[in-house]
Order: C-alpha cells, then sequence, then structure tokens
C-alpha cells in the first residue's frame, strides 16, 4: 500500500489548457516534496486532460480524476472527499505557485498546532508591452494584515486577517474540515468566501505569515470569474457572498472582523462592483440596496477608514436605493 502524503494539493481542472503546464510544472518543483496531488478534471473540452497525464507520467505523485462539469465547488469537494494527506491545499490550474510556498506553509503549521495557515500572494497580470507575458504585482497591505509572522493566533485578537479570504492561500488540517463539516457551496461563485469566513471564526488558532505563497493570475482574456463582474449573475453573485460572509462573521460573534471586512466592502469591493455596473441600471440597482446594508452596519471608526469621495458615492447610491423602495413601499 502507498505511504500516506503529509499533504493533499487539490487542484480543480476546466479548460484551463494554456496555463496548466506552468501550474503544475510550479507544484512539481515544490522544494516540500512529501505530499499527493489530486487533478480533479471538471468536464473539460480542451486540451487539459492531456496536459495533465503528460505531468502525471512523470510525476507519480499527481493522481487524475474526473466527472462531468460541475462547478469549481464540486471538483474541490471531490477533492477533499479523495484526499489522504494529514493536511489540505489548493491551487487553481491557471494560477502559479513560489517554490517554497509548501516549505513555509507547512513548517509553521507543524509546528504550531493551529488549524490553518494564511500566506501572502500577489497578482499575475499581463504585461502591456509583450503579448502573452505576465509579470508579478505588488504584495497589497489587507493580504498580509500583517508584516510579521503570527502564531497560533485568532479572529479576535487579530480581526484583519479576515482580508486574505480566498482558499489557495492557505494550508489546512483535514481533520479540521471533518471536524467543522466544511465544504465549498456548490453551484455558487465566489465560494472561498463563506468557506474562508468559517475558517477565520472556528479555528481555535490559525497563523499568518508574510510569506508570499502564491501567484494569482489575471488572465489575459479576461475570462476568470473575477474578470466577468460586468455580468449580472457574476455581480449578483459577489453581491451575495459579500452580505453571507459579513452574516457568517455577525453570526460567530466576532464584531470586529466584521467592521475590518466592511471597511474593505467599502473602500474597494462596492466602488469596483459599481463601476462595473455604470452601464446598467438594473446593475447599479442591486449594488445600491447593498450598499444601503453596509452602510447601515459599519460603525464611526469603520466609515472613517473609508475616503471621503468614495463615502459620499456611496451615501448618495444608498440615498437613491432608499428613496425608490420607500417609493414602492408607499
Amino acid at each position: 500500500m502507498d505511504r500516506t502524503p503529509t499533504l493533499t494539493v487539490i487542484v480543480p481542472m476546466h479548460d484551463v489548457a494554456p496555463y496548466l503546464d506552468e501550474a503544475l510544472a510550479s507544484l512539481s518543483a515544490q522544494h516540500f516534496s512529501d505530499f499527493e496531488a489530486l487533478l480533479i478534471d471538471d468536464g473539460s473540452t480542451d486540451g487539459t486532460v492531456g496536459i495533465a497525464e503528460a505531468h502525471a507520467a512523470h510525476d507519480h505523485r499527481f493522481r487524475i480524476l474526473q466527472q462531468e462539469h460541475l462547478g469549481l465547488s464540486a471538483a474541490r469537494n471531490r477533492g477533499l472527499d479523495e484526499a489522504r494527506g494529514e493536511y489540505i491545499a489548493f491551487l487553481d490550474a491557471d494560477d502559479v505557485l513560489p517554490d517554497t510556498a509548501y516549505e513555509r506553509l507547512l513548517g509553521t503549521l507543524r509546528s504550531s498546532g493551529s488549524d490553518f495557515v494564511a500566506g501572502a500572494y500577489v497578482r499575475l497580470r499581463p504585461r502591456e508591452d509583450e503579448a502573452g507575458a505576465y509579470e508579478l504585482g505588488e504584495v497589497q497591505p489587507w493580504v498580509t494584515a500583517s508584516n510579521r509572522s503570527l502564531i497560533a493566533t485568532t479572529l479576535t485578537e487579530h480581526p484583519e486577517a479576515i482580508g486574505n479570504i480566498v482558499a489557495w492561500s492557505k494550508v489546512s488540517r483535514r481533520a479540521f474540515w471533518e471536524r467543522q463539516r466544511l465544504r465549498f457551496p456548490v453551484g455558487e461563485l465566489y465560494e472561498d468566501q463563506v468557506i474562508a469566513a468559517r475558517f477565520y471564526a472556528e479555528a481555535a488558532s490559525f497563523d499568518l505569515i508574510p510569506d508570499v505563497v502564491y501567484h494569482w493570475r489575471i488572465r489575459a482574456e479576461g475570462t476568470s470569474i473575477t474578470q466577468r463582474e460586468r455580468e449580472l449573475d457574476t455581480l449578483v453573485a459577489c453581491l451575495t457572498a459579500m452580505r453571507r460572509t459579513l452574516t457568517t462573521l455577525q453570526t460567530a460573534g466576532v464584531s470586529a472582523a466584521v467592521q475590518a471586512r466592511l471597511a474593505l466592502n467599502l473602500r474597494m469591493d462596492l466602488p469596483r462592483l459599481l463601476a462595473a455596473a455604470a452601464d446598467s441600471s438594473e446593475q447599479r440597482g442591486h449594488v445600491a440596496l447593498v450598499a444601503v446594508e453596509l452602510l447601515a452596519l459599519a460603525e464611526p471608526a469603520t466609515l472613517a477608514l473609508v475616503p471621503e469621495a468614495t463615502l459620499t458615492q456611496l451615501r448618495a447610491l444608498a440615498s437613491d436605493a432608499s428613496g425608490s423602495v420607500a417609493l414602492l413601499t408607499s
């Protein structure tokens, strides 16, 4: 019988042929080598499976699992159900790992005894001066929430950690997933956010390291989920995830983390979505209704973190939305 690996890396794949080779090469090159990689093909129709098979032929740690196209959450959940490792990590098949990523993350988590560890990430952006080339961006402050390592901390002690709310910047204990009965919501976009909120809220403790452990690709052709927010369904899904994340934190009673997340929503997320909705009154209306809710939840200290011009814009938007609702209900 094969020896049980320390780490299981779950790699969902759907029509990612242009990017998969680089992603899997970065996984094979990890300094930490005691892992299994579950390559979950989610009904690809391009050359994705062939590329995965070529890597699996040369790296015994890679195992390919195939299913009909059920979506990212279902693929990740399949990986969780099949995982054998003591620890769990995720790699999206269009992204890239620095070669010390799992060495640093696991080195911290195995010594701390925490439920999970989160590292920093940067955007991998298309270069304007060279077609097909990408360049790394800078680490943003909300991603790390600390410029030093924090070991065995909690969301009460460090609420700013809630800024790092993606699945793939973390390594976690498989026992934590099972103990908390955690799985990704199937059929939903921005599925990381509510699960990450539960991670932070329900962990006995977690670790933060400032090291960059992930390169998140912004696709040149604009086909990733976060690049499709001008589409109504995607925009509504983003707003829904935003609200559910806040509700999860409220239910957990971590009020400081609620305010930390609200500050990011008001300062960055709503202005971005409002810009995406500029050409559609229907989409603008969806953003406006969420702005009403978020402004009502935000404490004065939270509002003080939002640029005045942004706050004025959101308040005007919320005022218009409140007026429309009042007319409809009068």
